[in-house]
């Protein structure tokens, strides 16, 4: 009992408050010097990275601009021998003897410019493994580098510019880069392009050798520096683990493991950098949530240079000075606890009655006398509050009780928006009882009153027309963003009939003036229902699941941006035919990102298992996914808003 009693008394809560104001003062100086220490430590490490940088980026462009000299070196002969189609071959096989950096050079001529050679004429040499230089006429039907979009490119813009990096066609494994310029003909006319590329195990190389001097002079801890280079969207263009070159996407694993918002709010300082004016000189340092990353980029293209490393390596010496500190505070914090507890409990005697009298106030006694207080002090003035409290308290319920109304109204309300929003959206099925070539179903159930997820579909000329989209975030203000989307797909597809334009169409209004940086992932597709054929274009939204004889698969998607990101984004379309009896299956994030109470997601694995059991009706595949999320989630609250969209070419 009198345990219980020292650990309820006012001196020992108010020593322990005390302590507290002290503890979080001397916290506060304890982590401001821990601050100053560890961003003399960033600094350190800063400078000594961005000579590193510096040296690699000079190694690379060394490198990229030996390859573009001897392109545009040779580019008289090309065009003074234009006429003499034969010599082309040992120009190429010239290049690439003269010039060891170069992997292989080809020049690709428009179509049927030699009519003696046939419609495709591209003489090809590249050095071998023997390092022997071989030499072969590359260009026909199986290789049509006229409908390339590096061909394309070139011949349009009438420029030269280093390609995204490939892998070699001849051993699918080598990572290469090309150089690619405009041949020009008498009249000034574009007729063929130069390209010559070499292999990007350089950059490995030099990256590498500046890892390991930077590692030997600076306080980073051996194998906890890793430096890789990426290309303008987020690939890996080099990486110490060579199964993510050309494959992974760093700005997608940011977003899958940072934290909502700051993932975008990064991948945006890179792109700023990448428009530095002094893009050599300017490094931006980014703390992770553990590991530091330093990013410049590599001059002359747009690739972007970065170097992570771990925040162990750099907060080392910061963390052992905190530790040493945290030791002398906890002593000092005991010594001083004990002599407030002393001094406070012989001054706050008196409290002591009054706090009995207020417990019976506290129990809804509001009319009990409090005791009288002789001294004019704090403590009277306590007194005098507790009274004051007592007929504020008569108010305060009777204000409560107009509160609680009000409450009430506000759920009314929400409930009313999340009718109006559910009628915005299908919901009569079947859609079109009167056709036999078509079965559609869709649901959506919101994480709160109202969502920001969609779905519409309408027939047009003999065409399906359908949409699916998740806006970011949650609530109202999702809900709105929501119903703008809706109503520009419906607007949109009013005027034409390609996916790629609608997406772009939403993409340009949802940018302008996109104060609040929210954005929607969609996908969208038209139908054609006499022949089957689908285009449709995804903008960031997770890939549909095609459900055709017993078998399920993922629709390929093109990787583009999510619509509200970027204005003037060009998205692409893509085209597959539809057999009768498939089925298309459209969702959000929300089923394969439904977590049950250990935060386990649904996963992929289970949504194409649950399909290919649930079979291809529409109505019953999107009932057994309902059955298989509620007896994955159990009690789990709904995190996300959850919408399904199934459509069957019967």
């Amino acid at each position: 009992m009198k345990e219980r009693e020292y650990n309820r008394s006012f001196a020992t809560r108010l020593s322990r408050w005390v302590i507290l104001v002290l503890l979080i003062m001397m916290g506060g100086m304890s982590v401001l010097l821990y601050e100053l220490i560890e961003s003399a430590l960033v600094e350190t490490s800063a400078n000594s990275l961005r000579g590193g940088m510096r040296s690699s980026d000079r190694a690379i462009n060394n490198v990229m601009s030996d390859v573009s000299v001897a392109v545009k070196n040779n580019l008289f002969d090309i065009e003074r021998h234009l006429k003499e189609p034969d010599q082309m071959q040992a120009i190429v096989e010239r290049i690439v003897t003269q010039n060891p950096r170069i992997r292989g050079c080809g020049i690709s001529f428009i179509d049927n410019y030699y009519p003696q050679k046939g419609r495709w004429f591209c003489p090809y040499a590249w050095r071998n493994d023997s390092m022997q230089v071989e030499v072969r006429q590359l260009g026909g039907a199986n290789y049509d580098y006229l409908n390339t979009g590096w061909f394309k490119d070139v011949t349009a813009r009438d420029s030269a510019f280093w390609s995204d990096p490939f892998f070699d066609g001849q051993d699918a494994k080598t990572s290469l880069v090309a150089y690619l310029y405009p041949i020009h003909d008498v009249q000034g006319g574009v007729v063929a392009v130069l390209g010559a590329d070499f292999s990007l195990d350089f950059m490995t190389q030099i990256i590498q050798e500046q890892d390991s001097i930077i590692e030997k002079g600076n306080w980073a801890i051996p194998g906890l520096l890793q430096s890789f280079v990426l290309s303008r969207n987020g690939m890996y263009i080099t990486h110490p683990d060579h199964r993510r070159i050309q494959k992974g996407n760093f700005f997608i694993h940011v977003k899958d493991v940072d934290e909502a918002g700051v993932a975008e709010k990064f991948i945006n300082e890179i792109k700023e950098c990448k428009k530095s004016a002094d893009e050599t000189e300017h490094v931006v340092m980014v703390n992770r949530k553990e590991s530091y990353l330093f990013y410049s980029p590599v001059t002359g293209t747009d690739w972007m240079l970065m170097v992570t490393v771990s925040k162990f390596g750099i907060d080392f010496f910061a963390v052992v000075v905190g530790i040493i500190l945290l030791s002398v505070i906890i002593v000092v914090l005991m010594v001083t606890f004990f002599v407030c507890f002393l001094t406070i409990k012989r001054t706050t005697m008196p409290l002591k009655l009054l706090a009995d009298t207020a417990d019976k106030v506290a129990q809804g006694e509001f009319d009990t006398l409090l005791p009288t207080v002789k001294h004019r002090d704090e403590i009277c003035q306590l007194r005098d509050s507790f009274e004051n409290m007592q007929h504020s308290l008569t108010e305060y319920i009777e204000n409560l009780k107009q509160t609680t109304s009000a409450k009430a109204s506000i759920e009314n309300e929400l409930k009313i928006a999340h009718g109006i929003q559910m009628s915005m959206l299908p919901k009569t099925y079947p859609a079109f009882p009167s056709r036999d070539d078509i079965d559609i179903f869709g649901q959506v159930t919101p994480a709160k009153a109202v969502g920001g997820d969609l779905y519409d579909f309408f027939i047009r000329d003999e065409k399906l027309y359908f949409c699916i989209g998740d806006v970011s975030g949650k609530g109202v203000p999702a809900s709105l963003v929501m119903a703008v989307t809706r109503s520009l797909f419906r607007n949109i597809a009013a005027h034409t009939m390609e996916p790629q334009k609608m997406v772009m169409g939403i993409n340009e209004s949802l940018s302008d003036n996109n104060e609040t940086s929210m954005f929607v992932t969609l996908f969208v597709g038209v139908i054609d229902l006499a022949t089957g054929s689908l285009d449709y274009c995804n903008a960031g939204h997770d890939m549909p699941l095609l459900l055709t004889d017993g078998e399920v698969s993922l629709l390929p998607c093109d990787p583009n941006i999510p619509a509200g990101v970027m204005p003037g984004w060009e998205y692409t379309c893509q085209q597959v035919q539809l057999k009768r009896g498939t089925t298309i299956f459209l969702y959000t994030d929300g089923l394969n990102e439904a977590e049950d109470i250990n935060h386990n997601q649904f996963e992929m694995d289970r949504v194409m298992e649950t399909a290919k059991a649930a079979g291809n009706n529409p109505q019953e595949l999107i009932a057994a996914m309902n059955a298989a999320v509620a007896q994955f989630v159990g009690e789990a609250e709904q995190s996300d808003d959850l919408t399904m969209f199934a459509i069957q070419r019967k």
